[in-house]
């Protein structure tokens, strides 16, 4: 039976929060579909959702045609910031503790979690400028700063933007091999040499 990973998506969605997991998990899911995962995208109402910077991304489902799943990516950016005081998202993101055995977050995606009280007690991360408030969301998070993701169990949190790649190909070793992640990376071409 083929496992499920489903990559949220709203407005104001960070356009690299969403795309750069994405790049990685369905490049492994279509190269390598023995393996068992296959990725989707979904949003609250279905259909295009206008990111952070002016790109619009069509999301395959809505909450209520979604398949099941097994991995939940919830990205970051603006859009997360109504999020955090919408009652009816964060009992939402609560329900999803419920039916989805790994929860991710990328960037500020750790903001809504954390206003949901996902992250309670437990070690996290989020964009360098967001660390403060997601502290204030609640204080018994153990903020790691300098982490660019972390792994505690069946939540997993990274740190901003390009960090979700990293996660994502954590993910994969985690849920394939290290060796299936070093075939991703080297496929994907994904070797940072930064000129500046």
């Amino acid at each position: 039976m083929t496992r499920t990973i489903g990559l949220l998506l709203f407005p104001g969605v960070e356009e690299l929060d969403a795309v750069g997991p994405w790049e990685v998990l369905a490049f492994w899911t279509q190269y390598y579909p023995d393996d068992g995962y296959a990725a989707f995208t979904f949003s609250m109402d279905g259909g295009p959702v206008k990111c952070a910077k002016g790109l619009t991304i069509e999301a395959e489902y809505s909450f209520k045609t979604a398949p099941r799943r097994d991995v939940l990516i919830f990205p970051g950016g603006m859009g997360t910031r109504p999020m955090i005081d919408d009652e009816a998202m964060l009992t939402w993101t609560r329900a999803q503790r419920e039916t989805t055995p790994l929860i991710t977050s990328v960037c500020t995606g750790s903001l809504v979690l954390a206003s949901a009280g996902l992250l309670a007690g437990r070690p996290a991360t989020t964009h360098w400028r967001s660390l403060d408030r997601l502290a204030e969301l609640d204080p018994t998070i153990e903020v790691r700063a300098e982490e660019r993701y972390v792994d505690d169990g069946d939540i997993i949190t990274s740190s901003g933007v390009s960090a979700g790649i990293d996660m994502a190909l954590h993910l994969v070793r985690r849920l394939a091999s290290a060796e299936r992640a070093k075939e991703v990376r080297r496929l994907i071409q994904y070797d940072p040499m930064p000129p500046v």
